[in-house]
């Protein structure tokens, strides 16, 4: 049996990026990983430009300008956003000009029609004289032509995807998506939404393996649900490793009289890396790889022994083989005594929030690896090396977010 720390160590060591890259366009980007930096075709804004609708003009021609003693100038041209083409400002004149409009040559400042007469005459009043260069956007100053828009292993959202389409980015290079498969073996479960026998329990494991790892932008290649049958294990297990980058499984790692998950990986030609680390829940998690580089992850039954596996060993391990460091834990503080394990490294779930500037931290009251309620209001996952005493209130804990939490 191995520690924690040194499991994280084998698997990082093992994984490598998939390869090669692929094009995709813009709209499939999203959840994707680049790579490639993706850099500005041009400057932005492309050219200076109105900010509000109003009149550009000389600012020396309306600088007097009150209420009490107008300036009055006339109305020379009247440029819309889009315009293709300006004429120069001519001198005592003014230009109607809308948001977004391109500023005539010899123009230096917009005033905004509201300190104005307003649209509606061939002469405006001017009211007042902002400062010069007021309500102007100039040429490259939010972006210059060649600056670094995205870099190389950021996960695309839709403010990348915005930022790449506003600079005429059809398409990037991208990480390979891993392909990954997934089982889960029990004789007792069945799917949501089938009919339930009094003894049978439904398959929280599958759903939450499926919609983790699709969250990580990886392609899930084929699902199971296994009864606890040597020959339907074999076969599903030999159909996902050839399909796939990646297997993770559920159920059937201990060593019980019909748990042959362990068996008939070895009978595959996976090479056992770790199985059993030192931990609570979880500790009979398995970890190989084939001879070709293909990487399985089998993880106990119980869906908070699973998912404390997922989160610690297969969605790190998804981020690296897509060239992305998993995310950083922190510290944070307490609220009451975590029930520290003696021989083995401790994961319960918890509820991170801000309170006088420093991160708090409430454990959830469910703590058995058979309740997955302990999911309910739990923002982040917790975790505490062997210790013989409970950590008191006040210690700080190590804490990594849920990879779905969006609020604190």
């Amino acid at each position: 049996m191995i520690t924690v720390e040194e499991a994280r160590q084998i698997i990082a060591a093992t994984v490598t990026p998939c390869a090669p890259a692929v094009a995709a366009p813009l709209r499939q980007l999203r959840g994707r990983v680049l790579a490639e930096e993706v850099r500005a075709g041009f400057a932005m804004p492309r050219f200076t430009n109105a900010a509000m609708d109003g009149f550009a003009v000389r600012h020396n021609e309306i600088a007097g300008a009150s209420d009490a003693a107008p300036v009055t100038l006339p109305v020379s041209q009247e440029l819309a956003a889009g315009a293709l083409s300006t004429e120069p400002l001519a001198a005592g004149t003014c230009c109607r000009i809308m948001t977004g409009a391109p500023l005539p040559e010899g123009a230096d400042t917009v005033v905004p029609f509201e300190q104005t007469s307003g649209f509606g005459s061939d002469a405006v009043e001017f009211y007042k004289a902002p400062a010069k260069g007021a309500n102007i956007r100039h040429e490259g100053e939010e972006v210059v032509a060649g600056a670094l828009l995205a870099a190389a292993g950021t996960r695309v959202t839709p403010s990348e995807i915005a930022l790449l389409a506003t600079f005429g980015v059809a398409s990037a290079l991208v990480r390979t998506q891993p392909r990954v498969a997934l089982v889960t073996v029990g004789d007792e479960l069945r799917l949501p939404g089938q009919e339930i026998e009094p003894l049978a329990i439904y398959n929280s494991n599958l759903p939450l393996l499926e919609a983790s790892v699709e969250a990580t932008g990886a392609e899930i290649t084929q699902t199971h649900q296994l009864p606890d049958d040597r020959q339907a294990i074999h076969k599903a297990l030999a159909s996902a490793i050839a399909e796939s980058d990646m297997v993770i499984t559920a159920g059937g790692i201990s060593t019980g009289e019909f748990d042959f998950m362990h068996e008939e990986l070895q009978v595959l030609g996976v090479e056992q890396r770790f199985w059993k680390v030192a931990q609570k829940p979880g500790k009979p998690v398995y970890f190989g790889a084939t001879a070709a580089g293909k990487l399985v992850f089998s993880l106990p039954g119980n869906p908070v022994s699973a998912l404390v596996g997922l989160l610690e060993y297969c969605l790190p391990a998804l981020c690296r083989m897509q060239g992305v460091e998993p995310a950083r834990k922190f510290t944070a503080t307490l609220d009451e005594p975590f029930p520290a394990d003696r021989k083995r490294h401790r994961f319960l779930f918890g509820r991170l929030r801000v309170e006088a500037g420093a991160l708090r931290c409430k454990l959830s009251p469910q703590t058995e690896s058979h309740m997955l309620t302990a999911l309910s209001g739990a923002n982040c996952l917790v975790e505490a090396p062997p210790s013989p005493d409970a950590l008191p209130a006040g210690s700080l804990v190590t804490c990594a977010l849920l990879p779905w939490t969006n609020d604190l």
